[in-house]
């Protein structure tokens, strides 16, 4: 197995190690390495970097204090923040023509009891991907074809931070974009990637600016489909369910445990039970399980930084709603709602092919 307490070896040879270039090393090897954020967080007498790789974090380097510390004041300069403030949290941006970057970073400040920790958020430059470079299984991709097919309607996606819903909605945008003939319009929290051929803004709450706000003053530029980053409040829930009422495309997300958890929020969030269950056309609920390394086959090697994993597969279950769902939404008897097929069975499948394993099951769905 890889020594997993010092990953990444950035020490000096030729004497005291130079902050921006150890702060570039480790911008570097995140890339390399596909990680999503950096962590830095600082300690009695050091700071300890992780990487979340494939959705765990990930220890993967020491700094000693002094040098953490210039390496932090370093993060802060480039962002434009107060590099005296440790006392407060603080969130800013770097070009990322400035370190130099494959994309701009985004990062955050807060402080500790034992000092500051700082999380950089890697954006990473790819392309979009294509649904069939998502490896959905099939049937789950079909019905999203099915869904992207239709001129109204609403699609949710559900689970936890970190699932894959952008990653799932962006290529749903990429194949719209791509069929042609529809203005695409997005309102997201940030823009994560860019899609060519649509229309993509972000909220800006400090200015007022929320999801139920833009869509609202979105729906004025002709859209036929709509993008919500997600739905947190009565107010964007209602405006989703009547767009998709009213001849629109309307894809978001929506936090809840389940498929059936996204209807039964839905219903709190919306009154008229009526509307959601004719707008409502497809919900998906997604995790995403890590892929064993295919290099070491699990055993730990550089190529997945000692994890044993490299990549990871998406999980799917949904449900499509028909008449006799759309019935039981509008006075709430959801008791015979179940999706298909059911997380843990699609997750065991994957088990038995080899292409994961049972503890990341029991990690991901704590079964």
């Amino acid at each position: 197995m890889v020594d997993k307490r010092n990953i990444l070896k950035l020490e000096s040879p030729g004497g005291e190690a130079s902050a921006p270039a150890v702060l570039e090393e480790l911008v570097r090897r995140a890339e390399e390495a596909g990680a999503s954020d950096v962590h830095l967080q600082m300690g009695a007498g050091s700071a300890q970097v992780s990487f979340r790789l494939d959705g765990v974090l990930t220890p993967v380097t020491e700094l000693p204090r002094e040098l953490a510390e210039r390496v932090i004041g370093r993060i802060k300069y480039l962002a434009r923040l107060k590099t005296y403030q440790e006392s407060l949290p603080q969130d800013g941006r770097i070009d990322k023509g400035a370190l130099p970057a494959r994309s701009d970073i985004r990062v955050a400040t807060y402080p500790t009891v034992t000092g500051e920790k700082v999380v950089l958020r890697l954006f990473q430059a790819a392309a979009v991907r294509t649904l069939g470079e998502l490896q959905l299984a099939a049937e789950a991709r079909r019905e999203l074809e099915l869904f992207l097919n239709k001129t109204a309607g609403l699609l949710l996606l559900t689970g936890p931070a970190g699932s894959g819903k952008t990653t799932t909605i962006y290529a749903c945008l990429r194949h719209l974009a791509e069929s042609g003939g529809r203005h695409i319009i997005t309102v997201e929290d940030p823009a994560e990637q860019i899609v060519p051929g649509i229309m993509q803004t972000e909220v800006n709450e400090a200015r007022g600016l929320d999801f139920a706000k833009a869509a609202r003053h979105l729906l004025r530029q002709d859209p036929e489909v709509l993008m919500i980053g997600e739905i947190r409040d009565e107010d964007t829930a209602n405006l989703a369910v009547r767009a998709a009422l009213t001849g629109h495309m309307v894809i978001s997300t929506l936090h809840a445990g389940s498929c059936k958890g996204v209807f039964e929020r839905l219903l709190v969030l919306c009154p008229d039970h009526s509307a959601v269950a004719a707008a409502l056309e497809l919900v998906v609920n997604q995790r995403l399980l890590r892929r064993v390394c295919a290099a070491c086959q699990g055993a730990g090697c550089p190529d997945c930084l000692g994890s044993g994993y490299r990549g990871r597969l998406p999980v799917v279950e949904w449900v499509r709603v028909n008449d006799a769902l759309r019935r039981q939404i509008a006075v709430h008897q959801l008791d015979s709602c179940s999706a298909r097929p059911p997380l843990l069975e699609a997750a065991q499948a994957l088990v038995a092919a080899g292409q994961t394993t049972q503890a990341e099951l029991q990690r991901v769905l704590g079964t």
